[in-house]
């Protein structure tokens, strides 16, 4: 697959997969689309900036974080709408969600049943990112020689860990049906930018690999990291690991800034910075098929802004 050219125009409108559809998130709506057996479902929401309220929450190095916990709620509710349109006999549901819904109204339940899978997600996050790499490298003695080579080899383990991750998912069919979709959103995100029609046999002949993904973040994030914790002089892996804890909200804000960076750039160091996550999407983004497509071009028309240039990347 070619590498995209550098786009005149970049976009700040981002995409997420979702089961059989896509959310398209623009600077003031968010679509979601999802491909149904009666054809294509649509829900279009106006979106509340609350940075307009709370300017701290539009400050540098603060506003990544707020974006950070703000995507995943909003991802997890989309992907549970995505996956109540799915057939009832398909679906599966966990005694979990079903004591939530016996004991709760509809609303409430919904609502607790989405911050409680963002809590357990963030804490599975934790733990295989944060507790099992300063728990594994502390159990080899040769690597807790000196705090730097404890800390790369930490950030090691944090790597490998996300790519057999990310790996292990692509076996599940289900899984790669979903990155196919990420791939669909990736296309049409660049067939925008480069100003063509959003037809079906332009949005194919773009890359699916995009700078500003948000797997590639998760890999900004992973080697960040590395560099902020490398002022934690503790030899007691639990004492490490609260102190990583600690630190993660400034890894977050700084991961942020330099996506932001690289989005709004085109250079030799913003291409050496966005290439590892462009890697990574080997791995995260399958070629859709035009059905796919289909359904990015829908939810991407229905969060393009009547303002031209209004949805300019870092405005």
């Amino acid at each position: 697959m070619k590498e995209n050219k550098s786009c005149a125009f970049k976009t700040s409108i981002g995409g997420q997969a979702l089961i059989e559809g896509i959310l398209m998130r623009g600077p003031k709506k968010q679509s979601i689309v999802c491909r149904t057996a009666d054809g294509l479902v649509e829900k279009v929401e106006e979106l509340k900036v609350d940075k307009d309220k709370y300017p701290i929450l539009g400050w540098p190095f603060i506003r990544g974080l707020f974006i950070f916990l703000s995507s995943m709620i909003n991802g997890m509710s989309a992907l549970m709408y995505s996956a109540e349109l799915v057939p009832l006999e398909e679906q599966e549901e966990d005694k979990l969600d079903k004591w939530i819904k016996e004991h709760f109204s509809e609303d409430k339940a919904t609502k607790l049943i989405i911050y409680v899978a963002v809590v357990l997600g963030i804490a599975l996050s934790l733990f295989l990112f944060i507790f099992l790499p300063a728990f594994i490298v502390g159990l080899i003695k040769p690597l807790t020689a000196n705090y730097v080579i404890r800390n790369l080899s930490e950030g090691a383990v944090r790597v490998i860990i996300l790519l057999v991750y990310m790996k292990a998912c692509t076996a599940m069919s289900d899984i790669k049906r979903l990155f196919s979709y990420h791939g669909a959103e990736h296309k049409t995100i660049f067939c925008y930018e480069h100003g063509k029609e959003l037809t079906v046999e332009n949005v194919r002949e773009e890359s699916r690999f995009h700078p500003r993904c948000g797997t590639s973040f998760l890999l900004v994030v992973v080697v960040v990291s590395i560099l902020v914790n490398s002022v934690v002089r503790l030899d007691n892996s639990f004492a490490r690991m609260g102190a990583h804890l600690l630190l993660l909200p400034v890894v977050v804000g700084i991961s942020y800034e330099i996506n932001r960076w690289c989005g709004r750039h085109d250079n030799w160091l913003s291409a050496v910075l966005s290439a590892p996550g462009k890697w990574l999407q080997h791995i995260t983004t399958y070629e859709p098929d035009d059905g796919m497509i289909e359904v990015a071009i829908r939810a991407m028309e229905l969060v393009i802004p009547e303002e031209k240039g209004s949805d300019a990347w870092g405005s």
